[in-house]
């Protein structure tokens, strides 16, 4: 019989929760497009469960280019219109405007930093922030870091990232690892953190 490895509670029996548990949720990102990625599934998520995106992610990716922040900066009135008319996603007209104008907003933040990923990093200081959760009662909705970069994305014309969105993106980044200290993934999340190069 194979063991199950420990994990966090919050996945549940959700086999993609589970799945983005053990594979993605607190590993340190440093890739530009896979940033931008998070960025449009949590600006979606605004209002809504994880689950819920989660089980859409898909549908996003082929609706907004992959992820390609290049591309959706170019999007015309034909693909909003387009994206407004897609039942796969979150048919949001707020939402699918203020993802179009993140990537614009993103490739800007490129222009004066260099990366994104150099830009996004400085508000935990270059470094995992790794938080001593025994259970999921203890995970806070956001922080003195996520209000920061909340009030920094928005005054460069970022939309949907208020505080607890900016929260679950570093979660989501590994800019910050919620794992409860008894999930195995607390321990690879904080090694990866450590060997990463930005």
């Amino acid at each position: 019989m194979t063991r199950q490895p420990k994990r966090c509670a919050w996945p549940s029996d959700d086999e993609l929760m589970i799945r983005y548990h053990d594979e993605e949720w607190g590993v340190p990102v440093t890739d530009d497009r896979k940033h931008f990625e998070y960025l449009v599934l949590d600006c979606f998520q605004a209002g809504l469960s994880w689950r819920t995106i989660l089980h859409k992610r898909e549908n996003f990716r082929k609706a907004f280019a992959r992820f390609d922040y290049k591309k959706v900066a170019r999007f015309t009135e034909a693909d909003f219109e387009r994206l407004m008319n897609d039942a796969g996603i979150v048919r949001n007209r707020l939402k699918i405007l203020g993802t179009i104008q993140n990537a614009k907003q993103f490739l800007a933040v490129q222009k004066e930093f260099g990366s994104f990923n150099d830009y996004i990093w400085q508000f935990t200081a270059e470094k995992q922030i790794n938080n001593k959760i025994e259970t999921i009662k203890q995970i806070q909705a956001k922080s003195a870091d996520s209000d920061a970069m909340s009030k920094d994305l928005v005054k460069r014309g970022f939309k949907f990232v208020g505080s607890t969105i900016c929260y679950a993106y570093m979660q989501a980044a590994g800019m910050v690892n919620d794992h409860e200290l008894g999930c195995t993934r607390h321990k690879d999340c904080m090694k990866l953190a450590k060997s990463m190069k930005k």
